[in-house]
């Protein structure tokens, strides 16, 4: 039997990671009489692109803004914006993800999509940002629950959710340096 093979690249700053989904060529791909349709097999192939020395380090707060800093849209006044910035063992960033924008009030940040791209990328640790158009540097109650479900869904895969930034176009607010983590 013949297998299709399909083949989906996934960039992130410093890796690359690709995914190799083999399929049998089969007339019925299907397990027992409720024919429920087996899954494709993956397999993953990962490579770093880019020299560990030649990435950033996260060592504070102040790091991880200005890294946020460097990939942020210019609409930071006018529409929120969520990102994960995904980090190794060592804190040097493998890349980052924009997983949402939203209008000037708020944006939609799904769990699943979050670590859907941290298991893709292999990272070790997450700092998540978005911003506040307004101005205005305080967390609002959403972004408090928020940022624990993120943290307590890490636990679970051994990732590490080292901040939450907020951001605006002239400074931040961490939620770690504020013991809110």
């Amino acid at each position: 039997m013949g297998k299709n093979i399909y083949i989906s690249l996934i960039c992130i700053t410093a890796i690359v990671v690709v995914f190799f989904i083999v399929t049998e060529n089969k007339k019925d791909n299907t397990v027992g009489k409720l024919k429920i349709t087996r899954p494709p097999k993956i397999r993953i192939v990962y490579s770093k692109k880019i020299k560990d020395k030649d990435r950033p380090k996260i060592t504070k707060s102040q790091d991880a803004a200005d890294v946020f800093r460097e990939i942020w849209s210019s609409q930071i006044e006018v529409r929120e914006e969520f990102i994960v910035l995904l980090v190794d063992r060592a804190n040097r960033v493998l890349g980052y993800q924009l997983l949402s924008k939203g209008g000037i009030t708020g944006t939609v940040a799904d769990i699943k999509l979050i670590y859907s791209v941290v298991l893709e990328s292999l990272a070790s640790g997450i700092i998540i940002a978005h911003n506040h158009p307004s101005g205005n540097l305080q967390p609002s109650n959403a972004d408090l629950q928020l940022t624990k479900k993120i943290q307590e869904a890490g636990k679970y895969i051994d990732v590490a959710l080292l901040d939450h930034i907020i951001l605006t176009k002239e400074s931040y607010y961490s939620f770690a340096d504020e013991g809110r983590m």
